[in-house]
């Protein structure tokens, strides 16, 4: 038996592991033509209906706060950039240029929270942006260049993250179901909305007829995905912050090592040493509480 003490790790841990190999069931969706909008909308939908469905009251809270409006994009924003970024990219690029995410919540607390910009902070920042300069350094040793969409992707989500801890600290007295469910119902929406903006101008599929071949592979993904959520919520209520936020970096090995593995990305020693500073500085970010 565990210690009581350790579920909520396990917990983490499990989180991490979910999202560290979501890459390969949204690749597979990819290959065969789902395109990662259409399949994000169709995880977090299970998620919103779920959680409607045993908390039907959160709807109304979520309808009448213009915060939970913004942490429901801020939440869609995230997952639809990520999820298309290991989508059709090199995982661990996409990935590492996600967990720029403290040089984004610096600037963020800073002009959300009034929080000071001080010497820790400003070190966390060279230290990830020097990360991102040598993820980002072609092997030719020419100048640092985003290669593509997906590294622009990997960035956004590190952003849109970085709004979604920011808004969640602002709404740390709303119910866990309430903020569960702003996003998730931001999970829908938003790669709707995007789905069918880039529908219109050409440049995603529409979205695919239903057919058991994949769809129990998308059913499955977004059960996992609503498991994880609440292994997080278990886990966030039980560990100080510094602790849960150092053991979410897990996610990043686990995606390193699968990817690499299973022909999703590749390994260097400048994007070792890339990812080395970006994690510290997501290491130091938890250690100081921000």
């Amino acid at each position: 038996m565990l210690a009581s003490g350790m579920w909520p790790v396990m917990g983490l841990v499990f989180n991490a592991l979910v999202w560290g190999l979501s890459w390969w069931p949204l690749r597979q969706l990819q290959l065969a033509g789902r395109h990662p909008v259409w399949a994000t909308a169709l995880f977090f939908a299970i998620g919103a209906v779920l959680v409607g469905s045993l908390r039907p009251r959160a709807w109304r809270a979520v309808a009448s706060q213009p915060r939970l409006w913004a942490l429901a994009l801020a939440a869609g924003a995230t997952n639809a950039a990520f999820n298309w970024g290991v989508s059709i990219g090199d995982v661990v690029r996409v990935v590492l240029l996600f967990y720029l995410m403290p040089v984004w919540a610096v600037l963020l607390a800073w002009w959300m929270l009034g929080e000071r910009v001080t010497a820790g902070s400003l070190l966390r920042v060279g230290l990830a942006l020097a990360g991102a300069v040598l993820v980002l350094q072609p092997a030719d040793g020419a100048w640092p260049v985003f290669d593509g969409l997906a590294d622009w992707l990997g960035l956004a989500g590190g952003i849109g993250f970085a709004f979604t801890n920011v808004l969640l600290r602002q709404l740390a007295t709303e119910q866990a179901p309430v903020r569960a469910l702003a996003m998730f119902s931001g999970g829908v929406v938003l790669p709707l909305a995007l789905g069918l903006v880039l529908m219109v101008q050409g440049q995603v599929p529409a979205p695919p007829a239903l057919q058991a071949a994949w769809l129990w592979l998308a059913l499955a993904m977004g059960l996992m995905s609503l498991m994880s959520n609440m292994a997080l919520q278990y886990a966030a209520a039980r560990l100080p912050v510094r602790i849960t936020s150092v053991i979410m970096l897990t996610e990043v090995a686990f995606a390193a090592v699968t990817s690499v593995w299973w022909g999703g990305g590749a390994l260097n020693w400048p994007v070792l040493a890339g990812g080395a500073l970006i994690l510290s500085a997501a290491v130091l970010a938890a250690r100081d509480g921000g």
